[in-house]
C-alpha cells in the first residue's frame, strides 16, 4: 500500500464501450419510433471510464483489457495518451472490434438506459491476464467490473490478493458472484445491484451484512445516486450525504465514485474518508455532460466540499 507522499498506483481491468448516446425526453414505448432532442458519441466502458477517472483524481493509472483495430480502437488509444493513462498493457484484435454501447439518456432527469456489445472486450480471459501479470503485482489498488470474462476477473483478482494488492469490485453488470468468496477487499455496488445480489429490498444495512457474509469482504460501499452512499468497514456504518446538485448526465458517475475511491484508499484514506471523496467526486461529475471525460481533478473536488460542507 502506497502514502500520501506519492501517487498510489491504480490498474483497472475492464471493458471498453463507444458510447453511442441519444438524448431523448423519454424512453420510446414498444414498437414506437421516437425523436430525440440531440446525439453523442463518446468513449465509454467502465473499464475506460475507471481508468481515464482514476489518472484525473491523482492516480499512476494503467489499463488493462482488450481493442479492435477499427477507428475506434485508436479513439481510446488517443485519449490514453492525453490523459497520461499507461495502455502498454491494452492488445487489440483485427478479428473482433472495440465494444459499443447503444445508451439512452432521459434529458428530464439525466436517467439512463445502456445495451452493450462486448465484441472484443471478451478477449479479457485468464490466458491475456497471465501475460499482463506484472501490472497488476506492481499496483496498489485493482479496479474490477463484470463487463470482462468471468475467468480473466477471478485471474486478476487472485494475482493482486496473492501480491498484496486491494481489491475494488463494482458487480456491474449483475452476475453470480460464484468464486470470488476471499478475493475482494471493497465491493461497491449500487441500490439495485445490491437488492438483486441479495434478494434484500429497501435495507442497506441488511444488504452490506449480506455482501460481507457472501464475500468474506469487511468493507461495502452502496452508492445510492443523489442521497450519497452507505459504508461499512464491518465494524461501523455511515450513511454519506451527498449534496444537493441538478444532475445533468448520470453516465459513469459510478465509475468516478469508484475511481476516486481506489485512489483515495491508494493513498493510505480510510473507508469512510475514501468514499466521502469519491461521492463528491460523483456529485460533481453529473453536473457536467459526459462520462469519463467529465471526471473531477482533486482540485475541483476539494473546491467543491468546501463549497458544500
Amino acid at each position: 500500500m502506497s502514502d500520501n507522499s506519492k501517487n498510489p498506483r491504480v490498474t483497472t481491468l475492464g471493458s471498453f464501450m463507444m458510447d453511442l448516446v441519444a438524448y431523448t425526453p423519454r424512453r420510446p414505448k414498444s414498437g414506437e419510433t421516437l425523436r430525440g432532442e440531440s446525439f453523442a458519441i463518446a468513449l465509454g466502458g467502465k473499464g475506460f471510464n475507471q481508468a481515464i477517472s482514476a489518472g484525473r483524481a491523482g492516480a499512476q493509472s494503467a489499463m488493462l483489457g482488450n481493442l479492435g483495430t477499427d477507428s475506434f480502437g485508436d479513439d481510446f488509444m488517443k485519449a490514453f495518451g492525453d490523459e497520461g493513462v499507461n495502455s502498454g498493457d491494452i492488445e487489440r484484435s483485427a478479428d473482433l472490434g472495440t465494444g459499443v454501447g447503444h445508451i439512452s439518456v432521459q434529458t428530464s432527469d439525466g436517467d439512463n438506459s445502456i445495451i452493450i456489445i462486448p465484441q472484443s472486450n471478451d478477449l479479457g480471459d485468464a490466458k491475456y491476464i497471465s501475460r499482463h501479470a506484472k501490472t497488476i503485482i506492481e499496483s496498489d489498488v485493482l479496479l474490477l467490473q463484470l463487463e470482462l470474462p468471468t475467468d480473466g476477473n477471478l485471474a486478476a483478482a487472485k494475482l493482486a490478493k496473492d501480491n498484496g494488492v486491494t481489491v475494488v469490485l463494482t458487480p456491474a453488470p449483475v452476475a453470480p458472484l460464484i468464486g470470488w468468496e476471499g478475493l475482494v477487499d471493497v465491493i461497491v455496488p449500487n441500490e439495485g445491484e445490491a437488492a438483486e445480489l441479495t434478494g434484500i429490498e429497501g435495507d442497506v444495512e441488511k444488504q452490506a451484512q449480506a455482501l460481507c457474509k457472501l464475500l468474506g469482504c469487511k468493507n461495502v460501499v452502496i452508492t445510492l445516486g443523489p442521497k450519497g452512499a452507505f459504508v461499512t468497514d464491518g465494524e461501523r456504518s455511515e450513511t454519506i450525504l451527498a449534496p444537493k446538485v441538478t444532475a445533468i448526465d448520470t453516465i459513469g458517475a459510478g465509475d468516478t465514485m469508484c475511481a476516486n475511491l481506489a485512489t483515495r484508499l491508494g493513498a493510505g484514506d480510510d473507508i469512510f474518508a475514501a468514499a466521502r471523496f469519491g461521492v463528491y467526486a460523483a456529485t460533481l461529475k453529473v453536473t457536467r455532460k459526459g462520462s469519463a471525460m467529465a471526471s473531477p481533478t482533486p482540485e475541483e473536488v476539494e473546491k467543491f466540499i468546501h463549497e458544500n460542507a
